[in-house]
């Protein structure tokens, strides 16, 4: 089995290795009652999902080793240990009220699926006939969105800290996938391990953006706290490698704004993506410069987000998100993922075709726009270009409330010749 050294020092380096989650019954496994708790804000058609998913991953797989989630998950559950470890751990964090040993006794293949699916609840007594949820241990709906509860920051992994616990189990699930399973070397950091530590702690991948190997940019927000940075900035302070945290606060509501990738992404060396009322307008929303200077810090408040990088050395383009004519519609499409896009390496990306105001604004800066399935079945050839935009259809995936990045997890990059 090959063995993969976990490397990420940046957000546009050519990708080498993603762990992504192609969607299933879990999405399905969710009625209008309860897609709230679910945080969605609409249920999801499976099939027409899967479609367009399949377009995501087709082109990922065209650069990149891909690695299933459930395969991986599925090989470290053949882990006696591990096996129950983990499953202890999900009963009494999630407070399960169910036959343990019904889930010990299952194979890795059923074990696999119900940890992920869901668990239908026996409705064996009077308590649990009364009880309205139609699961014992609930569906992870959320888990093709593989980006928050794990991230990779050079040669780590740091766990996520959900802000909600319903996403709880996604983060024990990478754990022991980053920790047991053989193919992956490297070392997890994880909130959750630290005895006394603060209970305010939230951090999720989406708000959490590697610039360069010594600069991360981290949003503050509805997902991730203050109580959060501050976990990662005594990480870093004791590792010795990152040297700069630029802390950008993002809005309350919508819930569009859910995390830092909704309205801001690197694109290329030079490039990058913004929803420009928040990234870029005088707003009541700071963006911070926090200093590692050794064994201390220093803290202040800077103009912008593109200010404080290009004084780092990362000098980037905006590109808007929506264009730059109508306010309308730059809140449409950012409401749709228009500014969350993923890079498979420098100058080539992808992102949704719906977002057509953004996708025009693209090309206007050098992007060609091609769509993902004339990729996939073979009728362009991406040797001929330099700098495009992979198209995928997102009538589904977007109302799931999040776009090319959000359903990432890469584990392996090149460095960037800066």
């Amino acid at each position: 089995m090959e063995n993969i050294q976990v490397q990420v020092s940046s957000e546009i380096g050519e990708l080498e290795a993603v762990i992504i989650h192609t969607p299933g019954q879990e999405v399905e496994n969710m009625t209008p009652k309860n897609a709230e708790r679910a945080l969605y804000s609409d249920i999801l058609n499976l099939a027409v999902a899967q479609k367009e998913y399949c377009q995501f991953k087709g082109v990922v797989q065209k650069h990149a080793k891909v690695f299933e989630l459930r395969d991986l998950l599925h090989e470290v559950v053949k882990i006696d240990e591990v096996k129950k470890q983990l499953v202890d751990e999900i009963f009494y964090y999630e407070n399960i009220q169910d036959n343990k040993d019904y889930l010990l006794s299952l194979d890795s293949n059923d074990l696999t699926r119900v940890l992920i699916e869901g668990v239908i609840m026996k409705k064996d007594n009077l308590t649990r006939f009364f009880n309205k949820d139609r699961y014992s241990m609930r569906p992870l709906h959320n888990f093709f969105f593989m980006r928050d509860a794990s991230m990779a920051v050079n040669q780590n992994v740091l766990i996520g800290k959900m802000a909600s616990q319903v996403r709880d189990r996604e983060t024990r699930i990478m754990e022991a996938i980053f920790k047991h399973h053989p193919t992956f070397t490297t070392q997890t950091i994880n909130p959750a391990r630290y005895h006394g530590a603060d209970p305010e702690i939230s951090i999720e991948g989406g708000d959490f953006l590697v610039a360069r190997e010594d600069v991360l940019v981290i949003g503050t927000g509805m997902r991730t706290t203050s109580q959060g940075i501050d976990f990662i900035l005594e990480q870093a302070q004791q590792r010795g490698i990152i040297k700069h945290i630029i802390v950008q606060e993002l809005p309350e509501s919508p819930e569009s704004f859910i995390h830092l990738d909704m309205v801001f992404t690197f694109l290329d060396t030079h490039k990058c993506m913004v929803f420009e009322p928040v990234i870029l307008q005088p707003n009541k929303y700071q963006t911070v410069h926090i200093q590692l200077l050794g064994d201390r810090v220093k803290i202040n408040t800077v103009s912008n987000l593109l200010v404080c990088l290009k004084s780092l050395g990362i000098d980037v383009e905006p590109v808007y998100c929506g264009g730059q004519a109508d306010p309308w519609t730059q809140e449409r499409e950012q409401w749709h993922s228009g500014a969350n896009f993923f890079a498979l390496g420098p100058g080539k990306v992808i992102g949704y075709e719906r977002n057509v105001y953004t996708m025009d604004e693209m090309n206007k800066h050098g992007f060609e726009i091609i769509r993902a399935r004339d990729v996939i079945n073979k009728k362009v050839s991406l040797e001929s270009y330099q700098k495009y935009v992979l198209t995928i259809d997102g009538s589904e995936l977007a109302r799931g409330g999040g776009g090319a990045r959000c359903m990432s997890m890469p584990v392996r990059r090149k460095k960037v010749n800066w």
